[in-house]
């Protein structure tokens, strides 16, 4: 009997532990912030020039049709998409109307594919290239919300609207700091088209894709579309200053900000002891810049001490040059010692030809992480090898014994040779 009553008071146990491990996922799932979902907007070239025959034997339009047909058929369901349009309204010769011919297609939210394929069907190849407007519009069709936001421009020429130039409208864009990406496209482009379409993706931080075949096309709207679907950290945007006693204090995190040339940018960071700062920066150059240039990220205490610094160089092959450092704050016995304020410059020798302009800065993305630093934390001012000084004096000391082996052997060869 008393084991019966045992078994029993076991099996209501086992069932309420069960039933509470039912519950708590289901709570802890409610409790979990909403994330919002990613938005995309494709900006499809419809000007006249679409009408060319060079895409394996089919117009441009044809072929851009064809990639949004099926791009649009495997589009994730948790992707809000849309559609916008330049040159394809406007049938008159009038430049500054021809300007203003951009229109959102399909708007951008949850996808119906029928609808989104019905008004691609009806677009036929028909005025001028205002891509600068459209991107414009198009920054604003993705305004709002946190998720991540991606326009992709595909286009076989270049801009017929200036002086609004394309480049400087995506470098405003990102100076806004609101984390939206242009990638784009290029449909049989010549040099020039080339150029400003790489101008525009460099500026946000996108890609420049050349495209000659309909399965190219298809593929690389495809992944641009999936792309956005992915969990990425969103960038905060943030403004150094130019004394470290003025600038924001940052947590660990991604940030996003604008240095001007020859300027300094300055951030604070709180270490506290037995941990240890890893910071990074990247600074772009969005536009043509002079070769042979720099990057520096120093870390400096409040009284101008400089404990370490990373740097970077670049010959102007590259649109990035990035560097870092890391610091260990040694450990303290006292349990209340304060955190130490690290003043973090970032620095760039970057600088504009004749004609190219200065403002806005130049696009530069920080990381900063405070993490558990090391068992036996040193100041890497004094250390910076760390444990790698063991590894050199070892090297030093094996060497110069080698040297010492190798002199004495030889003059015992050459002695031995001499004598007979």
């Amino acid at each position: 009997m008393i084991r019966r009553q045992r078994l029993a008071a076991g099996v209501c146990a086992l069932l309420a532990a069960l039933t509470a491990g039912l519950a708590f996922p289901t709570a802890a799932a409610a409790d979990e912030t909403e994330q919002a979902a990613p938005k995309v907007e494709l900006v499809l070239d419809v000007s006249g020039s679409m009408r060319t025959r060079d895409i394996d034997g089919g117009t441009r339009m044809a072929a851009a049709k064809q990639a949004f047909d099926d791009v649009l058929d495997a589009t994730p369901q948790d992707v809000e998409l849309g559609i916008r349009t330049l040159g394809a309204n406007y049938h008159g010769n009038d430049r500054q109307e021809g300007c203003k011919d951009t229109a959102q297609l399909y708007p951008v939210g949850p996808l119906n594919r029928t609808d989104a394929k019905t008004a691609v069907a009806t677009l036929v190849p028909t005025g001028w290239t205002p891509i600068g407007p459209a991107l414009l519009k198009a920054a604003g069709d993705l305004d709002g919300g946190d998720g991540t936001r991606r326009i992709v421009l595909i286009s076989d020429g270049e801009d017929t609207c200036q002086p609004l130039d394309p480049c400087e409208v995506a470098r405003e864009i990102a100076a806004k700091g609101i984390g939206l990406t242009i990638d784009t496209l290029g449909l049989v482009p010549d040099a020039k088209t080339r150029d400003q379409l790489s101008c525009i993706a460099d500026a946000t931080g996108g890609t420049y894709t050349s495209v000659q075949h309909k399965e190219e096309l298809t593929d690389r709207v495809g992944q641009l579309v999936h792309r956005a679907a992915d969990p990425v950290v969103t960038p905060v945007a943030t403004s150094g200053a130019a004394q470290c006693e003025k600038a924001p204090t940052l947590k660990s995190g991604l940030y996003t900000d604008r240095a001007e040339f020859g300027q300094q940018r300055w951030y604070k960071v709180d270490v506290d002891p037995g941990k240890e700062l890893r910071a990074s920066v990247s600074v772009a150059d969005d536009r043509a810049v002079n070769p042979s240039y720099g990057v520096l990220l120093r870390a400096v205490t409040l009284k101008g001490r400089e404990i370490v610094r990373g740097e970077a160089a670049g010959t102007g092959r590259t649109d990035v040059v990035s560097t870092g450092l890391r610091y260990p704050k040694p450990a303290s016995d006292d349990d209340n010692a304060p955190a130490e304020t690290v003043c973090l410059e970032v620095a760039h020798s970057f600088s504009a030809p004749a004609g190219v302009k200065s403002t806005p800065g130049l696009p530069l993305e920080l990381t900063v992480d405070v993490v558990d630093g090391p068992a036996k934390a040193h100041d890497v001012a004094a250390f910076g090898l760390g444990r790698g000084w063991w590894l050199l004096g070892v090297l030093v000391l094996t060497g110069f014994v080698a040297g010492l082996l190798w002199g004495w052997l030889s003059r015992w060869r050459v002695a031995v040779w001499r004598t007979n």
